[in-house]
């Protein structure tokens, strides 16, 4: 916690004063026009990635990036899925995945998760993805998973009814991005399914 409070302040002294006149507006609007769906990893920071302002992202993380499909009933994905879509009206939304996942990388090598029921359920989101990328000795490789579970979260994306109205109209946008943590390359998952990368 002493390295937070040390960073508050620095906020609080260095970086506000900098940017009063932009905090000002933004607390009085708030007008993103990108949701950026994320994983929860600490090493993946979409502001820092996409050098964006307060106010540009509607940011949702979760382990392994994942987006239920949508099914009725209470749910905080699919609740600040249509916040951002339908109330904000942003105009793209970004699956980001990223290199050396956790989460796909346990689906991969079969980590034992019994002791972790809760983590098991959830990756079960990722089904599709496994299922696609399975080779014939039945092992899977982390790289392929990770972005084969890009494409299928769009897919669940799409299920959800603001978004699928939104696209209907061509109002909203969807975008599979894979973000290499060594490198800091960004690749955007292609419409037939091939990596193209971001110009740098």
């Amino acid at each position: 916690m002493h390295d937070l409070s040390e960073g508050v302040a620095r906020f609080q002294h260095d970086v506000f004063p900098a940017k009063a006149e932009l905090f000002a507006d933004l607390a009085a609007t708030h007008r993103p026009t990108t949701l950026f769906i994320s994983c929860s990893d600490a090493r993946v920071v979409p502001e820092l990635i996409t050098q964006s302002e307060p106010g540009d992202l509607f940011v949702i993380r979760t382990a392994g990036n994942l987006v239920p499909a949508y099914t009725p009933g209470p749910d905080g994905v699919a609740a600040s899925i249509e916040y951002a879509v339908a109330v904000l009206g942003v105009t793209d939304i970004v699956v980001c995945g990223h290199s050396a996942c956790g989460a796909m990388t346990a689906l991969a090598e079969h980590h034992d998760l019994s002791a972790a029921p809760a983590i098991a359920d959830w990756l079960r989101h990722a089904d599709a993805a496994l299922a696609r990328t399975t080779d014939l000795a039945g092992g899977q490789d982390v790289p392929a998973l990770v972005r084969e579970n890009v494409t299928a979260q769009l897919a669940n994306l799409a299920t959800h009814p603001s978004v699928a109205r939104a696209r209907a109209t061509n109002a909203v946008t969807l975008h599979g991005w894979v973000y290499d943590i060594p490198t800091g390359t960004v690749e955007q998952i292609g419409t037939a399914g091939g990596p193209v990368a971001l110009a740098a």
